[in-house]
């Protein structure tokens, strides 16, 4: 390994608080004064203030702090009654709102681990995730949250399992992320000090357009803001007239979303309208950004701290931070390393500089549910393996320069495109297929699928997008489709050369 040391002369920036973080005898970074569990945290900030908005589900429900425990607390006397113990796992298919937030919190009221499954999600995938945690409850839309006496685990610590986010996996099935309590809380600190908020606010509004079953609208979105006593704005469905209106309407402080969002909004006829003089923060992250779209946001946002942030399902979200002072002329890096972050490089190119990124810290999640070699693999002499391609410079700045995990993101959404190909390859006259990711102005990048069709037979643009659909969740269906009659290019090794078709194939128009 060849880790971040600033080359000769250079000298490593820290923009962010480090005070109260030791490492441990391991050598990881940890916080010195968090509360015992999630359950913990949201206790004391209901006791200091059960009166302040807690959650908030735009033309919806709206809680209190002391509204949000109580029926927290039914929700976890519910499962007990339905046979749910400390550690058992809880499926969470609910949408964005107030149901899912109680759905979540009832689960570790519980002492038992939440499951949040994508949405988007067809019932196949979902059904995978459901049966690979061995769920002893599904709480579904449409069905009333479990309710019973009020009920509370006293016990629980820091190193107990609370959480397991699935992410998409490069063999086509997803892995279990398992997240304990201090995962959830080192990130909740994580996220207050890169991002530069105060411990208790209850002034702050957060807006949250994100889905929850992500770990950005999850981790570093709702529970920051339970956190400092703050009140989590949610919106249900993403429209974005609903999200324009919502800033002034609630007082929004924090708007943190994917690029394609904050596109969509500040592009807008109406933004101009709109009062955003009250967002003190603007922070994106989750994909690739334009530097133009970056100087776009801090002129639409004026009074906003702007930044950029990068992480992982397996890092519970945050791991680097770009903070507003270097946002606008460093707007292609990921930032610095979080308080409790180490960075490390592996496999370094002597060229570029180039090599995998490691991140170490409180934040890395346990490993991998029922997977003990995919845990082998990706967490290794105490490092997490990213998958990503890095360098980074002799001031600290990281750049992630490619991914060596064959994934698309689209918006946002991550999208593994070997797990589209096992599903195409089965489509109605399809020979090869290659997936790759078509460059986009808004979402980063979209799903492309190049196609060789069987010899002889006629290729059916629209019999393949019905099997795409009926196999695959929307945001992974191909929206550009390019057919090709000749085998696709490959190496000595027989690996197809995506570079190649990246460049050189004419995808046209979007297909839908």
């Amino acid at each position: 390994m060849s880790g971040p040391a600033p080359s000769s002369g250079g000298s490593v920036l820290h923009p962010f608080d480090e005070s109260g973080v030791e490492r441990d005898a391991a050598g990881v970074k940890r916080y010195l004064d968090l509360p015992d569990s999630v359950v913990a945290m949201l206790r004391e900030s209901v006791q200091r203030d059960p009166g302040g908005e807690a959650v908030v589900e735009l033309d919806g429900p709206r809680l209190s702090y002391q509204q949000l425990w109580d029926r927290a607390a039914r929700v976890a006397g519910g499962l007990r009654a339905a046979g749910v113990q400390r550690g058992d796992r809880v499926a969470i298919r609910l949408g964005n709102g107030v149901d899912w937030v109680l759905g979540f919190l009832g689960t570790l009221l519980a002492g038992a681990v939440a499951v949040p499954v994508n949405t988007r999600f067809t019932d196949s995938e979902a059904r995978y995730v459901i049966d690979d945690s061995g769920a002893r409850v599904v709480l579904t839309p449409g069905e009333a949250l479990p309710d019973g006496p009020p009920a509370v685990v006293e016990d629980l610590q820091r190193s107990d399992l609370a959480a397991i986010f699935y992410t998409s996996g490069t063999t086509g099935f997803p892995k279990g992320a398992m997240t304990s309590h201090e995962n959830f809380l080192t990130n909740v600190e994580n996220a207050r000090r890169v991002v530069g908020l105060p411990p208790v606010d209850p002034s702050l509004r957060n807006l949250i357009s994100v889905p929850l079953f992500h770990v950005t609208g999850c981790n570093s979105q709702l529970l920051p803001s339970l956190r400092c006593g703050a009140a989590a704005v949610i919106l249900p469905t993403f429209e974005v007239g609903r999200f324009l209106r919502a800033i002034p309407e609630e007082r929004i402080a924090v708007v943190t979303s994917v690029p394609a969002v904050f596109w969509l909004a500040i592009t807008q006829e109406q933004f101009a309208d709109v009062d955003v003089s009250g967002v003190r923060f603007a922070t994106y992250g989750g994909a690739p950004i334009a530097p133009d779209l970056v100087r776009q946001i801090m002129r639409a946002f004026p009074a906003a701290r702007v930044g950029n942030g990068f992480g992982l399902s397996e890092t519970s979200s945050i791991s680097t931070f770009l903070p507003h002072q270097f946002a606008d002329t460093h707007a292609d890096s990921v930032g610095f390393p979080a308080p409790v972050v180490d960075l490390d490089l592996a496999d370094v190119d002597p060229v570029t500089g180039v090599g995998e990124l490691l991140i170490r810290g409180a934040q890395v999640v346990q490993g991998y549910w029922g997977k003990a070699e995919a845990t082998a693999e990706t967490f290794t002499g105490g490092w997490l393996h990213s998958g990503d391609l890095a360098r980074i410079d002799e001031a600290g700045f990281t750049y992630i320069v490619d991914r060596a995990k064959d994934m698309i993101n689209r918006g946002g959404e991550n999208v593994y495109c070997v797990e589209v190909e096992n599903a195409l390859a089965a489509a109605p006259g399809v020979y090869e297929i290659a997936v790759v990711g078509v460059p986009d102005p808004m979402m980063g990048e979209k799903v492309g699928a190049v196609v060789v069709p069987r010899p002889g037979a006629d290729f059916d643009l629209d019999a393949f997008l019905a099997h795409a659909r009926a196999h695959l969740a929307d945001f992974k269906v191909p929206q550009y489709v390019a057919v090709r009659t000749a085998v696709l290019p490959r190496n000595a090794g027989g690996k197809v050369l995506k570079p190649t078709l990246r460049t050189e194939t004419d995808w046209g128009a979007p297909v839908r």
